[in-house]
């Protein structure tokens, strides 16, 4: 699928296509269509269009904002869940030790794929997708084998956050796959489209109309590319802070 930027440039210029077809549609069509009644008409219409695309647009950008919320207070949680399972292994003793060296090590890596240096280019969410080390982490410490009741009951609630950590990291990955469906945006974006077209038709030409409805167009792509952008928390633009586990990372092995 093409990128969020990608898509929002098309639709602006589909948009502002709409306002220069209204241009054109004035000088080509009889005096009798455009006039008073039929401005009404067809501002009556244009009204309709602009409720619907606004109520909808507004639908999007609120589900992308959810969405967005929810990956970052799941990696909130992921990194204070990595926090107390550190904790936990250095309570257990030193046997844990090469564990909480695997799990510092997953953790960077983990970082490093998702939110990479800006030489490196995108983010690595398919790297993410394929790395195992919360895995190895944790078959890691199958291989210590608690003797006391303590080390038993730590060891368990270790075992416990790991298999939560695995499980939430797909969480993740799974919530990358969502888009949204092609039909739905091509539907928006003729609504969108036809309401400028409207706005073109009626408008006098000149620098000052012509500038603010460019800007017009381009300000509702910027929604489109925020819904767009917002829908994949882990790539794109507007990507998760990393602080949380830039933090996680910073208090492992202390």
């Amino acid at each position: 699928m093409a990128s969020s930027l990608t898509l929002s440039l098309i639709s602006a210029g589909c948009i502002f296509g709409g306002v220069l077809l209204g241009f054109v549609l004035r000088r080509l069509l009889p005096e009798q269509h455009l006039d008073g009644e039929s401005k009404d008409t067809i501002k009556l219409g244009a009204g309709m269009i602009a409720t619907v695309s606004a109520l909808v647009l507004g639908l999007l950008v609120a589900s992308a904002k959810n969405t967005f919320d929810t990956t970052e207070e799941e990696l909130t949680q992921r990194g204070a869940k990595i926090i107390f399972l550190d904790r936990l292994l250095a309570d257990y003793g030193p046997e844990t030790k090469e564990t909480r060296e695997q799990l510092r090590r997953t953790v960077a890596a983990s970082i490093e794929m998702i939110w990479p240096d800006e030489k490196k280019g995108a983010s690595g969410s398919t790297d993410y997708e394929q790395m195992n080390g919360m895995q190895v982490t944790q078959m890691t410490l199958l291989k210590v084998t608690p003797t006391t009741d303590a080390q038993r009951q730590l060891y368990g609630t270790a075992q416990q956050l790991l298999t939560d950590l695995r499980q939430s990291r797909w969480v993740l990955i799974q919530r990358v796959q969502r888009v949204i469906p092609i039909p739905f945006l091509v539907v928006l974006l003729f609504w969108l489209t036809m309401l400028h077209v409207s706005f073109g038709l009626f408008a006098p030409r000149n620098g000052t109309v012509i500038t603010v409805l460019l800007i017009s167009a381009l300000s509702v792509s910027g929604a489109i590319f925020i819904v767009l952008d917002m829908t994949h928390p882990l790539q794109g633009v507007i990507k998760v802070s990393i602080a949380p586990m830039r933090k996680a990372l910073e208090h492992l092995g202390q």
